[in-house]
């Protein structure tokens, strides 16, 4: 399933929380890995692009 607004900047909400209890991520870096920053504690990870398209449940640009 293609997600053509996954862009820099936006935010994006997976179906898993991160431990620290958020499950929004700023998307820093795109292509066949992505660089997501938990929004709650800013830890820095890369995902494979199949996972993050996978677990999408919601996305935001990052102005709203």
């Amino acid at each position: 399933m293609e997600h053509p607004n996954l862009e820099v900047g936006n935010i994006i909400k997976l179906k898993k929380p991160h431990p620290c209890g958020s499950s929004e991520w700023e998307i820093l870096r795109t292509g066949a890995d992505f660089r997501l920053k938990c929004e709650g504690c800013g830890h820095q990870v890369m995902v494979p692009r199949r996972l993050v398209e996978k677990n999408l449940r919601g996305l935001r640009s990052r102005e709203e």
